[in-house]
């Protein structure tokens, strides 16, 4: 398990190249401390550059590159461009003022993934929220915070929306509580909004919604709600994100993304099927 820092949360390019570095210098046959020495820096920041806790200097990347014995122009070049783009901050780094910084890595995270799977006990998930249903429910998370930092929370979160129409958009498949439809958020007129925007969501060919009802009973999730991320990147494997209160942990070890995957297996065999749920959400709808 890693618990997400607080600061410095690095692009997932960030990520990607510093598990570059570390297989070069695998390859290499070279230690932390060998490598530090190339730069005159400490073991402890070829370790960091490895591990994305800091930017990637594009002199030592360059210099790194050459000791590792990459030597050619173009290979080197493109390594270090991609380094450039790594650097930049990500779309969600001019709202930092309301965006905590353990959820810049779920941001960039969502962004870059395929697949999108997710478990939903509480309430609509982010991506498949409306506008009024977003506001309500940033509100009651942020109940001292200025009229101007909740519509500024609103706004990251219409920015997080646009990846689900854009062009190679992930796969979401999220199962939802009956709980999320049936708590009332920002009164009647916003709910039977929000049922809508459900069921306009389901006839998009990238989204798959599930419906876990009460008669179910109970189901290997109960403990809380959860994303699981997959990537296109072979560098980058499955991360599973569990949220608090004050922060979120990350998990990228085979064994504890592997326990999440199997409850929400589980899950979507219990839960009503997908080509179910528009009905559901009809029948719903009628009742608030």
């Amino acid at each position: 398990m890693a618990e997400a820092r607080p600061a410095g949360a690095p692009t997932v390019l960030r990520v990607v190249l510093g598990k570059r570095l570390h297989d070069l210098r695998e390859k290499a046959g070279l230690s932390y401390e060998q490598a530090g020495r190339a730069l005159d820096v400490t073991h402890a920041t070829v370790r960091r550059m490895e591990k994305a806790e800091v930017g990637l200097k594009l002199p030592y990347v360059e210099k790194l590159l050459r000791v590792y014995g990459v030597s050619d122009a173009e290979e080197v070049e493109g390594f270090l461009a991609l380094a450039r783009e790594a650097n930049r901050p990500g779309w969600w780094h001019r709202f930092r003022d309301v965006l905590p910084e353990w959820f810049s890595a779920f941001v960039s995270l969502e962004g870059e993934a395929n697949l999108i799977r997710a478990y939903e006990p509480h309430y609509v998930p982010g991506l498949l929220q409306t506008e009024r249903y977003a506001r309500a429910v940033l509100r009651a998370g942020m109940p001292h915070a200025p009229e101007a930092d909740v519509e500024r929370a609103v706004a990251v979160r219409r920015e997080r929306q646009s990846l689900l129409t854009r062009e190679g958009a992930p796969l979401l498949w999220v199962v939802i509580d009956e709980t999320v439809l049936r708590r009332p958020i920002g009164g009647p007129d916003i709910m039977r909004e929000q049922v809508a925007r459900l069921a306009e969501a389901t006839a998009l060919p990238n989204v798959r919604l599930q419906i876990m009802p009460f008669a179910a009973g109970p189901h290997p999730a109960m403990y809380g709600p959860f994303h699981i991320f997959r990537f296109p990147l072979p560098e980058l494997p499955d991360i599973a994100y569990a949220e608090n209160l004050v922060g979120a942990s990350y998990f990228d070890q085979r064994d504890d993304v592997s326990a999440f995957l199997e409850a929400l297996d589980r899950m979507c065999a219990q839960a009503a099927p997908a080509h179910t749920t528009e009905a559901i959400l009809g029948g719903i709808r009628k009742e608030i």
